[in-house]
């Protein structure tokens, strides 16, 4: 089946649209709106979890979706990481060096499984997205006790956070790790790499 408007490509597209919303929730600084970040990015995460289960069991994989759906997740997660910079939460060194290895990965997936030649992948790149959602969820839950007077109940334990700069370590354990399994990626599947890339370069001097 081919069709484009199939459950899983509906719901990639569902990630991207939420992307810009969780964004405007994350940025105003209105009651109650870091609180709609959080559920919306949860959201977005899930779809990422159930567009691909639905396209392997329904037998719905399309080109579009094997195009979109690794793009919408590296959108969805830049968008967050780059957030966090621009909030002064996480250093810009990590976050450029997780979102270099996200696209390139990705550039390549996208180009091979177009090609027909999908990327040999292992459990750790399952992981690492999952590490990455957590990490994101962590740093969103942390604004909101920012600003939440019902939170400081567990003051001494956000203090903490701020004192020994947990994010920071955290987002440098994410950063090693992606790094980690980016060129684990390009190991694993350095013989079809080569392949795609002899292949490229002779259609483009031909």
């Amino acid at each position: 089946m081919n069709k484009i408007l199939t459950l899983p490509n509906f719901l990639t597209i569902l990630r991207i649209l939420l992307t810009p919303l969780f964004l405007y929730f994350l940025f105003n600084r209105y009651p109650f709106f870091e609180i709609f970040a959080l559920l919306i990015f949860v959201v977005a995460s899930v779809t990422d979890a159930y567009d691909g289960y639905f396209a392997r069991k329904n037998a719905t994989v399309t080109t579009l979706g094997k195009f979109l759906d690794p793009l919408a997740d590296k959108v969805l997660m830049s968008a967050a990481f780059i957030s966090f910079v621009v909030l002064k939460l996480v250093p810009l060194w990590m976050v450029i060096i997780v979102i270099l290895r996200d696209f390139i990965v990705t550039g390549i997936r996208i180009v091979m499984s177009l090609n027909d030649n999908p990327m040999v992948t292992r459990k750790s790149a399952k992981i690492k997205t999952g590490v990455q959602i957590g990490i994101v969820c962590f740093i969103l839950f942390y604004r909101i006790t920012q600003r939440w007077k019902i939170f400081l109940g567990i003051s001494e334990y956000v203090r903490l956070v701020e004192n020994y700069h947990i994010i920071e370590g955290l987002m440098f354990l994410v950063t090693l790790f992606t790094l980690w399994t980016g060129i684990e990626y390009c190991v694993i599947n350095f013989s079809s790499i080569k392949a795609l890339w002899r292949h490229e370069t002779k259609n483009i001097i031909e």
